[in-house]
């Protein structure tokens, strides 16, 4: 793996676990040592944080990771709503038309069987299958690129939700119903829940952030930084 790249996934690994939290500085001679690259593919790894949106130039050798904030949530929800019942409807329809719907059988009956109150890193391993068989299902490589780059934010503020055990519980069940329904070939129920899933989604993401906003926010250093 190339530097540059293996900077890129550890740095975007610590942004969206909140490691390196909203307003955390990543001082470029600091974040080079940090990583063990030089600073060429710090900065390649960097631009490409950048234009993820995941990070601000402060200064030319200053970077800082960016906030997000209702407003960001709200517009990202946005998109993803469009993306995801598209998603979800089309999945479906091609099952309806033939193509297999096991995966997402197989999908519906885990989120019966287990507990993400339990386990919350097996209940996201599981969306991510879902996510994969999905993408695998709509066979269409721009609305797949779209939502890719929605979930690399979507990660991020997932984790606004990890700590509502009745959520989690709530949103396992809305799953199913999901996955269900594209195994049955039944696209405006698909859509539909889809639907319903992203509104809870939003209203309990907004409502966390609400009572995180009480607690101060600091700009930091990453770890080891002057």
């Amino acid at each position: 793996m190339r530097a540059s790249d293996r900077a890129y996934r550890t740095l975007l690994e610590q942004i969206q676990s909140g490691e390196l939290a909203p307003g955390t500085v990543l001082a470029e001679v600091e974040q080079a040592r940090r990583l063990g690259v030089s600073r060429t593919p710090l900065r390649e790894a960097i631009g490409r944080l950048a234009a993820d949106g995941l990070v601000a130039q402060a200064s030319p050798r200053v970077t800082v990771v960016t906030d997000i904030d209702a407003d960001d949530i709200r517009a990202l929800f946005a998109v993803r709503r469009a993306l995801e019942e598209s998603a979800a409807r089309m999945a479906a329809e091609r099952v309806a038309d033939g193509a297999p719907g096991e995966p997402f059988a197989a999908l519906a009956e885990r989120w019966s069987a287990e507990d993400p109150q339990a386990d919350a890193d097996a209940y996201y391993a599981t969306i991510t299958e879902f996510d994969e068989a999905l993408d695998a299902a709509v066979g269409n490589d721009y609305l797949i690129a779209a939502l890719r780059t929605v979930r690399t934010h979507l990660v991020r503020v997932r984790r606004l939700a990890r700590d509502n055990p009745a959520r989690l519980a709530a949103s396992a069940a809305e799953h199913r119903l999901i996955a269900r329904a594209i195994a049955d070939g039944d696209a405006e129920l698909a859509a539909h829940a889809t639907h319903v899933h992203l509104h809870h989604a939003l209203t309990a993401i907004l409502a966390s952030l609400a009572d995180a906003s009480d607690a101060p926010r600091v700009a930091r250093s990453t770890p080891g930084a002057a």
